[in-house]
């Protein structure tokens, strides 16, 4: 049996030496090296190959990758590296592993075209600049030979260990039981259709009620799935922390079966680190100095069977002195199953979607509460500029960066313009891509790295920027159209120059109404915004074996399948609810409205509707509302008029010990009502079982609020899918209600009352979109809340076709 090993992989484990050392610059995006070796590749002359796909064995170990570049006239092998900022900067550990690939690519070549020298040249591409950097050297086959040779030889007793491990992982997921006996009712179907999707190589939407387990019920049949499939890694991709926790603990009870799964967690950088305040270096971190030097230890000592969690690679890199963040990104590549954040699969500069490019590694990816990716990857692939930031970061500029900001300055000026023509508009949709703002924004990234490299001590404000504007920049990159395809004149080329994908918008905002003609003295900002996530999360979707969304919540499924962009063989499951109409009474008040201009007349209703129910059947419940503002409204009046029932709030930004706390209240046998915001972090991934939570009130249908991006968003879905209205406000608004009443019912044992407090959850087409096993009674707030069923057709109201949008939105 042979191991399996990517040229970077084998180089970055034998290579990589000394200080961990951040102070280069950051690395181009993927995007950006892909076009950087593109423009390489076309300098080049007839008869130049490229990626070339090249093997070799060593023992038990299978060496394999793809060069950059060989002219076969010239006999030399190009290894390309993109950068920005003063080469010379770079560290002496990153410049040794880029010559360590180079001469395995070299040997490699040699051996197959059975050349007995050959010139290998790393290629240093600047993509600020486009200028190129080269440096040659001629080796040898037989030199690259022995160099092959000794980097395999200390590879392959690691390697030999990793097919030990994936043998014995192998055996284990295939003798592994399910941990808790039976499955729940629906259980099994979900994870029956999870492995079948990973047998044929296909993405699955699951939509799955709350409370039935989709977590072990997914993890459980993909890691069976594994041997089978030959899948080399699992990704556990949740939204929130309670997500990677429940993911955590189902994991560890599946590894009491086999303890030596290795499970990583991956957190952020800021909740990972142990000197915030000191810069990534060897010189100013005691835990960057060097790393790579005391890293194979601590590889070892991690990798002997616990758990992996935060604590658990914490506790091991603290006891080998090294970076803890940065220990658990290379034990990524270690790692049998990860469990981490959408971002570290689906952002720009998605870690593990690199890994699994670079390595071929099969596949499989979990995406936890999957409705929350739309809005997530939106928020991923957008990019914005606020000028007030700007603007103190350029007063307070170096000189050196003067002459940068001041172009900047003038380009942004020059699209203020646009305001000081009509004045009453204070938002704008750009028709292309402000190519000279653009262009001003990159000068200024390559002057602000000359800069940090030069003073990696710099203003953290003038870093803040420089990463802005270089996601701004990469965003851009993602945003503009492909020229058209064929031969063009330089005037049409000119003319499409700037323009945007359909899945983009590039909108300014104006923030102060002061300027004059020239643009001078307006405020704005300048955001290039992602509304349909599709097109750039498709190859997310592509590079896996098998995909996985599951959620309570993803209906409608043409929603989800044409936002996501999820493959054509994406199959479809819709797991029938193990729970009865009769645990949980659904109360429709069409008596009252929660739209923004009847909230003040709503708030009587409201409060005496939670009182009645409360002294009726006291015990914990939840009330969700449309913002903080509206809470506070009927929370003042709950408390003037109902001082003897306890109550508690969301506030406004609480961390997590303050969440938890406010969680912890809902203890079994308390008694109380705590006002929270829908959407918010209690209106999901919360689970309160038994008499923790008896009932919620929703006093809001949770539509986005109405403002001139939603209308974007709303003018932009209907030309794509031709459901503006529904796209844009009403699927997103009834999913955030169908969340909050999923506290309510947790178990097959469990009680509850849900009342959805707004005359348009009678309308026909805002019922069908609740969950079929539901069946709500139409009431008043007037305590009588069973007056007629939903199946009485009620006419629908004006909103059905939407003509007032203050008709529907609070």
């Amino acid at each position: 049996m042979s191991y399996r090993v990517a040229v970077r992989a084998l180089c970055e484990f034998t290579a990589k030496t000394g200080d961990l050392d951040l102070r280069f610059t950051p690395s181009p995006s993927a995007q950006e090296g892909i076009a950087g070796h593109g423009t390489v590749a076309k300098r080049r002359g007839a008869g130049y190959e490229s990626e070339i796909p090249l093997q070799g064995d060593y023992e038990a170990l299978q060496v394999r990758g793809r060069a950059d570049g060989y002219d076969p006239a010239r006999n030399q092998l190009e290894e390309v590296k993109t950068y920005r900022g003063d080469l010379s900067r770079m560290p002496d550990n990153q410049r040794q592993l880029h010559w360590a690939q180079a001469k395995v690519y070299g040997w490699l070549l040699c051996r197959e075209r059975q050349l007995s020298g050959i010139d290998l040249a790393l290629v240093y591409f600047n993509i600020v600049s486009q200028t190129e950097t080269v440096l040659v050297e001629h080796f040898s086959a037989e030199v690259l030979r022995r160099f092959f040779e000794s980097q395999c030889r200390i590879f392959v007793d690691w390697a030999e260990q990793e097919l030990v491990h994936q043998t014995s992982r192998s055996n284990a997921l295939v003798a592994m039981t399910f941990p808790h006996g039976d499955f729940r009712a629906g259980q099994r179907s979900l994870a029956e259709a999870v492995y079948k999707s990973a047998g044929v190589g296909c993405a699955l939407l699951a939509q799955a009620p709350t409370g039935i387990g989709k977590t072990i019920g997914t993890l459980f049949p993909l890691l069976k799935a594994m041997p089978v499939q030959r899948l080399d890694r699992l990704f556990y991709l949740a939204a929130k922390t309670p997500g990677r926790r429940l993911a955590l603990d189902a994991l560890q009870r599946l590894r009491e079966q086999m303890p030596d799964l290795r499970v990583l967690e991956l957190v952020a950088r800021d909740k990972a680190c142990e000197y915030p305040d000191r810069a990534c270096n060897g010189e100013s971190c005691p835990l960057a100095r060097g790393f790579y030097d005391r890293l194979p230890a601590a590889r070892e000592a991690a990798l002997q069977g616990q758990l992996l969690d935060r604590a658990g690679v914490r506790k091991v890199a603290l006891a080998h002195d090294i970076c803890p963040y940065y220990l658990s990104q290379e034990l990524a590549r270690w790692a049998d199953v990860v469990v981490g954040d959408y971002n570290y699969y689906f952002d720009t500069s998605a870690m593990l979607y690199a890994l699994a490019l670079g390595n071929q590694w099969r596949v499989g990816v979990l995406v936890d509460e999957a409705h929350n990716l739309v809005e997530r990857a939106r928020s991923m692939y957008t990019a914005e500029l606020d000028q007030r930031t700007f603007r103190a970061v350029r007063k307070a500029a170096p000189e050196t960066l003067r002459k940068s900001f001041d172009r900047i300055n003038r380009q942004w000026n020059s699209l203020n313009k646009s305001f000081s023509q009509s004045q009453a508009q204070a938002y704008q949709v750009q028709p292309r891509l402000p190519l000279a703002l653009l262009a001003a924004l990159q000068g200024a990234v390559g002057a602000i790295t000359d800069y940090l490299t030069e003073n990696p001590g710099a203003d953290p404000a003038l870093q803040s920027f420089y990463f802005d504007a270089l996601h701004f920049g990469r965003i851009a990159a993602l945003a503009e159209a492909p020229a058209t395809a064929g031969e063009q004149d330089a005037e049409t080329d000119r003319e499409n120059q700037g323009s945007l994908q359909p899945d983009f918008i590039c909108d300014l905002t104006r923030l102060s109404d002061r300027g004059d003609r020239t643009g001078r003295g307006a405020t704005s900002v300048i955001c290039l915004r992602n509304l349909v996530p599709a097109r750039v999360l498709r190859p997310r979707f592509d590079a896996a074996q098998s995909s996985v969304m599951f959620s309570a919540t993803l209906t409608p499924r043409h929603y989800y399948s044409d936002l996501l962009g999820l493959p054509e063989r994406t199959a479809w499951l819709e797991v029938e609810s193990p729970f009865q109409a009769e645990q949980l009474s659904v109360r429709i008040i069409d008596g009252v409205s929660t739209r923004f201009r009847d909230r003040g007349t709503s708030v009587q209703p409201i409060v005496t509707l939670m009182a009645h129910q409360y002294a009726a059947q006291p015990g914990n419940y939840l009330a969700f509302f449309s913002s903080f503002d509206y809470l506070e409204q009927v929370l003042a009046r709950f408390r003037a008029e109902f001082p003897g029932i306890p109550v508690t709030e969301q506030a406004r930004r609480m961390d997590e010990p303050a969440r938890q706390a406010f969680l912890d209240q809902f203890d079994p046998g308390a008694r109380q009502i705590g006002f929270a915001v829908l959407g918010g972090a209690f209106a999901e991934g919360v689970d309160l079982p038994g008499d923790r939570l008896v009932g919620a009130f929703i006093a809001t249908l949770g539509l986005p609020q109405l403002n001139a991006v939603n209308e974007q968003l709303r003018q932009r879905m209907g030309t794509l899918f031709g459901k503006g209205y529904d796209y844009a406000y009403l699927y997103p608004g009834l999913r955030k209600v169908v969340q909050a009443a999923g506290r309510v019912i947790r178990t097959t044992s469990d009680r509850g009352v849900v009342y959805l407090i707004d005359d348009r959850f009678a309308q026909p087409q805002v019922r069908k979109l609740l969950p079929g096993w539901w069946q709500p009674r139409i009431g008043q707030a007037s305590g009588s809340h069973s007056t007629r069923n939903t199946r009485s057709s009620r006419p629908a109201e004006t909103g059905q076709k939407r003509q007032d949008p203050g008709q529907q939105h609070g």
